[in-house]
């Protein structure tokens, strides 16, 4: 990183923590808090749509409609979570290769699947070998954020669907006596006040999809756990950097950053549950009225 770091040997005490600290692989690891950080704020909105979509089609008086949306929620959620995060991204990537392989090689003659292979044409792969690294890190992570977004999203799909069965049906009714269509009941009295009832629930998802974000380092991406494994493992000759097992110092850190960003979440949960109850008839709303008088 600096030009008094590049001999390594030559260093001592805080000096050589100093150059260690600030090495290229250090650079990266630091990054990778912002890869986690990013796959949260993707998914966690993308989730969501997932799963006011399921939720909508739960509802649904079309019955293929409403067979998509129940299959969807109990196929995810009656499946292992890993199931689906190892699945998704190969599934999409030999998807997605497969599509490309028959548009640009239609005169390749050779099978695909060749035993536990699979072999497309070098114009067809995804991303290209010829790609620049950022390029094979953007689809790795665009991969990993479909994979979460499905999983999580099928939890949210049955988050929203009771918070929307929380709603008493008597406002709904309300609504369509005033001359409000069911479509006009559903956006202005339903999904409005259907939040209140949805937060505990997707507050819980949250907290779950931050503890996930480790899942990252099985998918290829190279996360803070990898880069903790890494860079606190013993170093032999090879590396520039050797050290004892550090690994204990990097997963006491990642355990700090864990638990200050699960402590940051529930505070803003709590003040968007104490906003989002306010006059409203919960017992969260009923408190406030009460402290109020």
């Amino acid at each position: 990183m600096f030009a008094s770091c590049a001999d390594p040997s030559s260093l001592e005490g805080l000096h050589w923590l100093a150059c260690y600290l600030t090495s290229g692989k250090h650079m990266a690891f630091y990054a990778s808090f912002g890869t986690v950080m990013a796959l949260l704020a993707i998914t966690a909105p993308i989730a969501l749509a997932f799963g006011f979509a399921g939720a909508v089609a739960t509802r649904s008086r079309l019955w293929p409609v409403q067979w998509l949306g129940r299959g969807y929620t109990a196929m995810v959620r009656g499946v292992p979570d890993i199931i689906f995060f190892l699945f998704v991204p190969i599934a999409m990537d030999q998807a997605l290769e497969w599509v490309r392989h028959k548009t640009k090689c239609p005169d390749w003659t050779e099978p695909v699947r060749r035993g536990s292979d699979f072999v497309v044409c070098a114009e067809a792969k995804l991303p290209l070998s010829t790609s620049p690294p950022w390029v094979h890190d953007t689809y790795a992570f665009t991969l990993a954020v479909i994979a979460f977004a499905v999983v999580f999203g099928a939890f949210a799909a049955n988050v929203l669907h009771g918070a929307m069965r929380a709603v008493p049906r008597a406002q709904i009714e309300t609504a369509e006596a005033y001359g409000m269509t069911q479509s006009q009941a559903f956006w202005r009295i339903l999904v409005p006040q259907m939040w209140v009832y949805a937060l505990p629930g997707l507050s819980n998802l949250w907290m779950i999809l931050i503890k996930a974000t480790p899942l990252l380092f099985l998918l290829g991406v190279q996360d803070i756990v990898y880069w903790a494994r890494e860079l606190g493992g013993v170093k032999t000759s090879i590396y520039a950097y050797p050290h004892p097992d550090w690994r204990i110092y990097y997963f006491l850190g990642l355990l700090v950053f864990y638990l200050g960003l699960t402590r940051i979440s529930e505070m803003v949960l709590g003040r968007l549950t104490a906003r989002l109850s306010h006059g409203q008839a919960t017992l969260a709303g009923e408190a406030q009225r009460k402290a109020a008088a």
